[in-house]
């Protein structure tokens, strides 16, 4: 019974600890040629899930396989384009009301896209 009751302690702790994304988010995601592209996030966070949507001018893509791990979160969206599959992998660092995302395309050779994200009311 007594380590029941510290596992329960030590997982509550934990998501204590991790950070709260739940809510609505906005950036300027760089895109071809380095034309900006306004983005929305909506994010869920339960517990140590992550799930969500991210919008932009395409349309809402559902995440997936969504983490959060203290003040680390991370995604992948996958999109289609003409019957062609493309999943970008988002890595992000939760601080107040701002996410430092980096992210890459899956089987991309380039560099990682960096922006910024702000929590929108």
């Amino acid at each position: 019974m007594f380590k029941k009751i510290i596992l329960s302690v030590a997982v509550f702790a934990l998501s204590a600890l991790a950070a709260d994304v739940t809510g609505k988010w906005t950036a300027d995601v760089p895109g071809r040629q380095g034309n900006a592209q306004p983005t929305t996030f909506n994010l869920k966070a339960d517990g140590s899930k992550l799930s969500g949507t991210v919008t932009n001018r395409r349309g809402d893509s559902e995440i997936k396989d969504g983490k959060i791990d203290g003040d680390n979160i991370s995604f992948v969206q996958v999109m289609n384009f003409n019957r062609n599959e493309m999943k970008m992998t988002y890595k992000g660092v939760v601080s107040g009301d701002t996410i430092k995302f980096s992210r890459m395309r899956e089987g991309g050779d380039g560099q990682a896209q960096e922006f910024t994200a702000k929590r929108s009311n």
